[in-house]
């Protein structure tokens, strides 16, 4: 099995902020509509005064007011898998699997378009609240623990040094910058 990160790894450049500009272009209404509150969140998450999950939550409120989020999410894709990388899809295996911070609603539908399994941010594409924890760092490493307990990585890919615990599990590591391959130096 190899394992990929998704933001700026598979997807460039981040599918949260893709999506969210997009709903801002196609309604502007749902998300100027909790505007001040994402604005207030950025500025205290800025000061380390809320973790990012209470960011990421402010960040998606905008949610509840979309007229179909399911339908919105399928439009996005419609027009943005296309940012998926070639170097990916010329090595894109039926095992492989992606798992991110960001919510699994929104890249479990490019998941079943690339058709491989997604861990994600589990949120509730109906409220924005998160279900459990934001899936970042040790938390893809419990998640993915969760799911394939018993399973191997053979390979992994990230842009960020903090999927590090994933790196360490895999028999080979790489760095992803823009498309461009580099060996992780792992702990091991």
């Amino acid at each position: 099995m190899n394992v990929y990160d998704f933001d700026k790894t598979v997807f460039y450049p981040d599918s949260s902020v893709t999506f969210f500009r997009y709903c801002l272009k196609k309604h502007p209404g749902a998300v100027l509509r909790v505007s001040p509150g994402i604005l207030s969140a950025a500025l205290l998450y800025a000061f380390g005064a809320i973790p990012t999950k209470a960011l990421k939550e402010r960040l998606f409120a905008f949610l509840p007011f979309l007229p179909d989020g399911e339908k919105t999410v399928v439009s996005f894709w419609d027009e943005h898998l296309s940012g998926v990388g070639d170097w990916y899809l010329e090595r894109k295996r039926p095992d492989d699997l992606i798992i991110t911070a960001s919510p699994e609603f929104l890249v479990g539908e490019a998941g079943r378009r690339l058709g491989v399994e997604v861990i994600g941010t589990r949120m509730d594409i109906r409220s924005g609240r998160i279900e459990g924890e934001n899936c970042h760092d040790t938390e893809k490493l419990r998640r993915f623990r969760a799911v394939f307990p018993e399973s191997k990585i053979e390979e992994f890919y990230s842009d960020s040094l903090s999927d590090a615990p994933l790196a360490e599990l895999a028999d080979r590591a790489f760095l992803v910058k823009k498309g461009k391959l580099s060996a992780w130096r792992t702990k091991r």
